[in-house]
């Protein structure tokens, strides 16, 4: 039996019921996917908060079929807000080998300083090294492992940690130097985008792929080890299985079998639908004049990479920012604040601009402080698994890649009988 079905959860009972085994879902939701879900508002694909699936991840590559998702693709580069050496406006940087059309941009940015370069990408170069290599090697915060390279310029402060802060979570500097270059090394190696229908779309290829349907709206009181197998409480009643894997959230798994929970990273984003899109780029767009300058962390015209994420003659904007996790989000996060910063990172009027919906979620991605711990087990015990991106890595390869770990466990333990 599996209790949750976010990726981790589902891809672990597709890969047990592959080898032969009876799997029942539990989901306490009304749908498949967790954290990736996508909500269908006036016709928008409002994803719960903003997210890319990057096709170079090997999870994805193995587990996924990319091609029947319809990917549409953001652009390999990033847009820069602010007051650039050659005046205030909007810098572009994109990657020459799959987007030649921004080089004339990129090199006319102002942002390619010989040394600062030559500084980031020694500081880089782990990403695209052994991945075995760069788990066993030293570890520290993400702003003291950039210090000691002496990435310290423009580069960093403008563009690096503005985008970084979207990707993490965070703005302190505190994630794995390490696991930023796991992230870095995706980048670099594929060009992220979503699914034409939504990230949805992810789990329900899944899900679509189990010969037990997922029994949805069961939520999991207790679970806990029985002589013949563990014991699943519901309010519907109690289930017996010869395994249990736990794959819900973190602070629901946490409070159903013996696990500590992990620290959460929070993060809100404003879905805005509008007659006239800011600006034409499929690019992510950030402010380089750092955190003082407004609450929004990074902003895209989703409409503009992904047509059908809105109507016919319409466009999307999403709108990201940091959420504390002791408070229901700062004042400087509500409204009136994202409008007007987002006024000034694109350089138009945001007062005709529809709020279609908000997404709070307060537990986004798992904090990865050094020393990283890519494996954490899953095996608890008394045929009791843990499955989720917490026990890997916080993203969408760290929940495949737990998923399956799960399921070989579970596997090896039944063949065992223990």
């Amino acid at each position: 039996m599996v209790v949750g079905a976010g990726l981790a959860g589902l891809l672990c009972a597709t890969t047990l019921e592959s080898r032969g085994y009876s799997v029942q879902v539990l989901e306490a939701s009304d749908g498949v996917g967790g954290r990736v879900r996508t909500d269908v508002v006036d016709g928008y694909r409002c994803d719960r908060g903003f997210q890319l699936l990057n096709p170079a991840y090997p999870a994805i590559k193995r587990f996924i079929d990319v091609g029947a998702l319809d990917l549409q693709a953001f652009g390999a580069g990033v847009a820069v807000a602010g007051q650039h050496p050659r005046g205030p406006g909007i810098r572009i940087l994109g990657d020459p080998r799959r987007a030649p059309q921004l080089l004339l941009k990129t090199l006319s940015s102002g942002y390619l300083n010989p040394i600062e370069l030559a500084r980031l990408a020694r500081w880089a170069a782990p990403a695209l090294g052994s991945v075995s290599k760069l788990l066993a090697a030293a570890d520290s915060g993400l702003a003291e492992s950039l210090d000691r390279g002496k990435v310290t310029g423009r580069l960093r402060h403008e563009i690096l940690q503005p985008f970084l802060t979207g990707v993490l979570a965070e703005s302190d500097g505190s994630t794995s130097a390490n696991f930023t270059r796991l992230l870095l090394r995706s980048f670099l190696l594929g060009t992220p985008g979503v699914p034409a229908q939504g990230m949805v779309a992810l789990p329900a290829q899944l899900a679509a792929r189990l010969i037990t349907p997922v029994l949805l709206g069961v939520r999991v009181d207790e679970v806990r080890p029985g002589i013949s197998g563990p014991k699943v409480r519901t309010e519907d009643g109690e289930f017996c299985a010869a395994a249990v894997v736990v794959a819900a959230d973190p602070s629901s798994a946490a409070q159903l079998v013996p696990l500590a929970a992990p620290m959460m990273k929070g993060l809100r984003t404003y879905w805005f639908s509008m007659s006239t899109a800011p600006t034409a780029s499929n690019l992510l767009h950030v402010d380089g004049r750092g955190p003082s300058s407004g609450p929004v962390v990074n902003t895209a015209v989703m409409s503009n990479a992904a047509p059908s994420y809105a109507p016919a003659g319409r466009h999307l904007v999403q709108a990201t920012c940091l959420l504390s996790q002791d408070t229901e989000g700062s004042a400087t996060a509500a409204e009136p604040a994202v409008r007007e910063h987002l006024a000034r990172i694109y350089g138009a009027s945001t007062t005709d601009w529809d709020l279609l919906i908000r997404h709070d979620i307060q537990a986004a991605l798992p904090q990865q402080l050094p020393p990283l711990a890519a494996r954490r087990s899953v095996d608890l015990g008394s045929e009791l698994f843990v499955a989720g991106d917490h026990r890997d890595t916080g993203s969408l390869q760290g929940a495949l890649v737990s998923g399956r770990r799960a399921a070989n466990a579970v596997s090896s333990v039944l063949r065992a009988g223990r």
